[in-house]
């Protein structure tokens, strides 16, 4: 049998669907894998088959009631893999809930949805201390946030005070109640949308905030193709509130994602590519077009990111190619484009593009 991989592919053609700065799709479990990248480390060790295997059929899971995301499924795996929140930007009705839902039951973890609203308070994301009248005491009721997956549907729809109640959540991996700390299960993420076309009545994101999230991903309108399949599906039956009646079943669980995530820690990186990772953020920080670089909290979100890819892709060391791969999804919201550049039509993705081009690549 084939060895599965989440080998990364050549670049894509003009009319890959996939949008530009999402990770690369990864080849399904019966593809043939490509060559390494670079030769192997001395010491790395070797990705297990089994685990790899388990997640690399998250995608064939996945596509049973979503289609056509296998990019931003690999972006979800591996947040899981580093621990870390993504924030997911596209229009209405493209699928990011279900995607969400999809992955939770595929991965067998509890999942709840918080529509995040003007009016919506911190008590109600995080939980609130309630009056017992037959103990005459105050008891802790959990919100929503203590759950495995966190949809929190359209974040910039409410106010600041409410945003910032997750930031302690998505920190530190507690709420604090009474002055004591309430730990969150293990695996948490947070899963933030976000529409990119109505601004009207929102709070935009604050950048300490933004900074937080490990990957911003988009989800494109599906290409003619996959539409069309979506419109079949309907056409035969699919409930997107039934998955269980599309055939979607666990094929991986928290604990095979604990055991990953102790193996991605042991991915080596040389001197010589965590030098090219440095240099990559600190250009940022010095574009004309940026008023705002990439912290070195976003050099640490760039290098775990790079290290989860390279284990997807079953080596043990890290590649420039891998910190080229990751470097779009992981810092594209880390930075901020000064007003007269964004006048004149650039984007953050054309200046990640220009620094990409500009930092000399480690032989």
């Amino acid at each position: 049998m084939t060895d599965p991989t989440w080998q990364q592919p050549p670049a894509p053609a003009a009319d890959d669907p996939t949008p530009a700065g999402n990770p690369p799709v990864a080849p399904g479990p019966s593809e043939t894998p490509s060559a390494p990248a670079a030769p192997s480390v001395e010491g790395a060790i070797t990705p297990s088959t089994e685990l790899r295997e388990g997640l690399a059929a998250l995608r064939a899971e996945v596509a049973k009631a979503v289609v056509g995301q296998d990019a931003a499924v690999t972006g979800l795996v591996i947040a899981l893999l580093c621990r870390g929140h993504v924030l997911l930007e596209g229009v209405p009705g493209v699928a990011k809930t279900l995607l969400v839902r999809t992955l939770s039951a595929a991965l067998d973890l509890d999942t709840k949805r918080v529509q995040f609203t003007p009016d919506l308070m911190p008590g109600d994301v995080t939980g609130s201390l309630v009056y017992d009248a037959s103990t005459a005491q105050f008891s802790f009721r959990e919100g929503p946030v203590f759950t495995n997956l966190l949809l929190a549907d359209e974040i910039n729809r409410t106010p600041p005070k409410t945003q910032a109640s997750l930031l302690e959540a998505m920190e530190e991996r507690q709420v604090s109640v009474d002055g004591l700390p309430k730990p969150l299960p293990d695996p948490f993420l947070v899963i933030a949308t976000q529409n990119p076309v109505e601004y009207e009545g929102t709070y935009p994101l604050p950048e300490a905030q933004l900074d937080r999230f490990l990957l911003k991903l988009t989800l494109p309108l599906p290409e003619r193709d996959h539409e069309i399949e979506v419109m079949r599906r309907h056409s035969q039956g699919f409930d997107p509130r039934d998955l269980a009646a599309a055939g979607l079943r666990p094929v991986s669980d928290a604990h095979q994602l604990a055991r990953a995530r102790a193996e991605v820690a042991q991915v080596q990186i040389s001197d010589e590519v965590l030098g090219y990772a440095v240099d990559v953020c600190r250009a940022t920080r010095q574009s004309p077009s940026l008023s705002l670089g990439v912290s070195p909290r976003g050099g640490t979100a760039l290098l775990a990111t790079s290290r989860a890819w390279a284990w997807l892709s079953g080596r043990g060391y890290v590649t420039p190619d891998d910190i080229k791969a990751l470097a779009h999804p992981t810092l594209r919201h880390r930075v901020q484009l000064r007003a007269e550049a964004e006048l004149e039509g650039v984007t953050a993705e054309s200046v990640l593009d220009t620094v990409l081009a500009a930092v000399p690549v480690p032989r």
